[in-house]
């Protein structure tokens, strides 16, 4: 049976939960920045993870993929409440659902960002403490890949998925009966992404990650 190594577990769930709280943070945020306050009311306006937590896609999924899986971790959280007809009404509920879907992704990479920042400054002034073997360094890997991955991921247009309720807000009238038509198959398509959307982001992940990875070394050599 597989048995899981109890520091890489933790730096591989801790920027999950992280980055999957913060996520959500963002929608709800967003939305109460334009008028909604549904999550709020309901909790989710909050950096408690454990108002965010699926039991299935925190927890057990993840668990399942470092155990048996491919050798990548992935999940997701709670979806946050919003009700576009509580926004502004100075806010257009199509391009308002847009916004607030896409507060979602841009949250995994300006925690990207972030991390490479930190992670810089830590290859500066103290670079015994991102050394090849240390925690640390594993923790930092885990925070820059997963939310790269998150926010491409997300951006996918497929409902449920944030990148369907941005091109949904934004979609000309007259194209709407053909989205309508790709909606009708989400369930589907969901499940063809899950399974085969590895090729469609790999390549921009990869260029993403590798970009934060040379702003944290040039950081760490000035």
């Amino acid at each position: 049976m597989p048995s899981l190594n109890l520091p890489h577990l933790l730096a591989t769930l801790i920027p999950l939960l992280l980055s999957l709280t913060i996520h959500e943070y963002a929608h709800a945020w967003a939305a109460s920045r334009l008028g909604d306050d549904t999550a709020s009311r309901m909790g989710r306006l909050t950096l408690n993870p454990i108002a965010h937590i699926d039991p299935l896609g925190t927890i057990i999924l993840p668990l399942v993929l470092m155990m048996w899986g491919p050798g990548f971790i992935f999940g997701w959280a709670k979806p946050v409440p919003v009700n576009p007809a509580r926004f502004r009404r100075d806010v257009r509920m199509g391009p308002g659902m847009a916004w607030t879907a896409a507060a979602g992704p841009l949250s995994n990479l300006a925690l990207a960002l972030v991390t490479a920042l930190v992670a810089g400054i830590l290859l500066r002034f103290a670079p015994e403490a991102v050394a090849p073997g240390r925690g640390v360094l594993e923790l930092v890997e885990s925070l820059l890949e997963l939310n790269v991955l998150l926010a491409l991921f997300n951006l996918i247009p497929v409902p449920p998925l944030d990148g369907s309720r941005i091109v949904d807000g934004y979609l000309p009238l007259r194209l709407r009966p053909a989205w309508e038509r790709v909606t009708a198959l989400a369930p589907f398509l969901l499940v063809v992404v899950f399974f085969f959307g590895g090729p469609i982001i790999a390549g921009p992940s990869a260029y993403l990650t590798s970009f934060f990875v040379r702003l944290a070394n040039t950081i760490g050599a000035v």
